[in-house]
């Protein structure tokens, strides 16, 4: 998932590979980190639809106490569907992490949902037409601040912080 999500998309495919050979019959393995990765994959190499279609395993395992739950695939989906500009599932998905923060505690994407979620209704007020795009650029700015209050004591220079911080300035 780090090759995938740092760009080494070939090696991150070959490692991937390798582990669905070594790994035929492990169920998890096959329903949720190897798509996962394949997801990551997908998304970083701008096919965002075909990372969605990675994640139909997933839904499964995503929510289940069974193993412990894991949202990693619900904040995928989300950036996905940000990708595609798809803002009202992006931000069903999102919410999803958000809506079950026990699961995440101190995962990156506890706190990335907030940003996303951010993302996602800047969309959908750019969609709507008029006055009706109003409430999305409330939430929009909520969620944005949620993220920066989370990060107020992080190092200024973070890259995705400094992202963050100049999309809200540019918030109407």
């Amino acid at each position: 998932m780090t090759l995938a999500l740092a760009g080494d998309l070939a090696q991150a495919g070959n490692l991937t590979n390798d582990l669905a050979k070594r790994h035929t019959g492990k169920t998890l393995m096959n329903n949720l980190q190897l798509p996962e990765i394949r997801t990551a994959i997908e998304i970083m190499r701008g096919r965002p639809e075909r990372a969605v279609d990675q994640l139909e395993r997933t839904a499964a395992y995503e929510l289940s106490w069974e193993v412990a739950p894991v949202l990693m695939p619900a904040y995928l989906r989300g950036e996905a569907y940000l990708r595609m500009r798809r803002g009202r599932e992006a931000a069903a998905e999102f919410q999803k992490i958000l809506d079950h923060r026990g699961a995440v505690s101190n995962a990156p994407i506890a706190a990335l949902a907030h940003l996303c979620l951010g993302r996602a209704y800047v969309l959908e007020a750019s969609a709507s037409q008029g006055d009706q795009g109003a409430p999305f650029r409330a939430k929009a700015r909520t969620a944005y601040q949620d993220f920066l209050t989370l990060w107020k004591n992080a190092d200024p220079d973070i890259p995705v912080l400094k992202q963050a911080r100049a999309e809200y300035a540019e918030l109407p």
